[in-house]
């Protein structure tokens, strides 16, 4: 059992309604969830079932109507939008299905972006450089995206989550965009960030390939969570 110190997301007892007409859809239904440091857990369900309303809930993007989401143990339901902002600048790095570069800027502009953004402003650039390079991509710091593969800029956008030093990774769907062989290169990637930068990665997907790489899978379906459970041959282990 972990220590409480160890935790960096709980989820105690969240719910989320969405209204449907009169009624109302429960897209989240007593969720309870603890992920400790450096950790790497997988959420696998099918689509409308619950994934991304839970990483908007714990990036603070959305509000539970019920429970508690702690960050670092910090209630985030505590916080305003200004703490909630410098929370997600600052802590928390995203990866999305559709990579979310920006067009006009060069794979080293997309990456340093989130630096600029925070409150330090710009800051080493020999960290951006860096990160280019763990992604294989230092010869391309000049390209656009819209001279990349989608497995190059999504391996951009893995770079740029890691920039700022978070503490934590929410990946939504991040190989539902690529083929088989690109997205089997950006699971192993994923697995070696957990293991060198020791950083807490939330990954949520409906491939069972993508989720495996959990080193517990949780299923998550109608909004109910079920149970996490150990995975064999787990390549994050």
């Amino acid at each position: 059992m972990a220590e409480e110190n160890d935790f960096v997301i709980q989820l105690d007892r969240v719910s989320k309604f969405y209204p449907a007409g009169k009624a109302r859809v429960k897209a989240l239904d007593g969720v309870s969830l603890e992920v400790t440091r450096g950790e790497f857990v997988s959420v696998i369900g099918p689509s409308g079932g619950g994934k991304t309303t839970l990483l908007n809930c714990i990036a603070g993007l959305d509000h539970p109507d019920e429970g508690e989401i702690f960050l670092n143990r910090r209630p985030i339901s505590k916080m305003d939008d200004a703490q909630l902002t410098a929370l997600r600048r600052c802590e928390i790095g995203f990866i999305f299905q559709f990579f979310n570069l920006l067009p006009t800027l060069t794979l080293w502009e997309n990456v340093e972006l989130p630096l600029l953004l925070g409150a330090a402003g710009k800051r080493n650039e020999d960290n951006i450089q860096r990160l280019l390079e763990y992604a294989g991509l230092d010869h391309r710091a000049q390209s656009f995206p819209a001279e990349l593969s989608g497995g190059e800029m999504q391996r951009v956008a893995i770079a740029r989550a890691l920039v700022h030093e978070p503490s934590i990774i929410l990946a939504d769907e991040p190989t539902g965009n690529l083929d088989t062989e690109n997205g089997e290169k950006i699971l192993a990637l994923l697995a070696q960030v957990c293991k060198d930068f020791k950083t807490t990665i939330l990954l949520v997907t409906h491939n069972p390939q993508a989720a495996a790489l959990g080193q517990r899978c949780f299923e998550i379906r109608d909004g109910v969570m079920r149970n996490g459970r150990p995975l064999s041959a787990n390549p994050a282990r």
